[in-house]
């Protein structure tokens, strides 16, 4: 009885993994120098401007991922708790067992959902004030005053050195 258990487990968490892996690789870089093939080729407008605010915010990604790993959470969580006991004890723990993993499994998909993400407040040339919230690139630290580059397609925008 464990050993088809323990091989419904493995193969519940294998499917998440791919599932999760196939997610991870078709996620755009959200960084002002990295583009997606899908926005290569296209014409954007471009405008030249001065940082005027920067501001830290929170990117909240987990409204796809959450799902996912309550989903994940639930399904090892009652594969774990059926090889408690037997009978109505088994149901039960396989019941309590479904519920907590699927709440520890959502708690854990926002947590990883959450990224570091910065307002940028832009005074473009032409005396316009745009913003444009964008991932924190390590690489390129916005500071007020900095001339930048701001591309722009239909509503989405970039801000990029100058």
């Amino acid at each position: 009885m464990i050993k088809g258990q323990l091989g419904t487990l493995l193969t519940v968490l294998f499917t998440l993994s791919l599932m999760h892996l196939t997610g991870c690789t078709n996620t755009p870089n959200p960084y002002g120098d990295s583009y997606g093939s899908a926005e290569t080729r296209t014409v954007q407008q471009v405008y030249y401007g001065t940082i005027i605010e920067t501001k830290p915010v929170t990117i909240d990604a987990s409204s796809g991922t959450n799902m996912v790993g309550t989903v994940a959470g639930a399904a090892v969580g009652g594969v774990l708790g059926s090889t408690i006991g037997g009978g109505t004890g088994s149901a039960l723990a396989t019941i309590g067992g479904g519920l907590l993993g699927g709440y520890a499994g959502g708690k854990a998909a926002n947590a990883m959902g959450e990224r570091n993400g910065v307002n940028l407040t832009v005074r473009l040339d032409n005396g316009e004030v745009i913003s444009i919230v964008q991932e924190v690139d390590p690489n390129m630290i916005f500071r007020v005053g900095e001339k930048v580059q701001v591309n722009m397609s239909g509503n989405t925008g970039r801000v990029v050195p100058r």
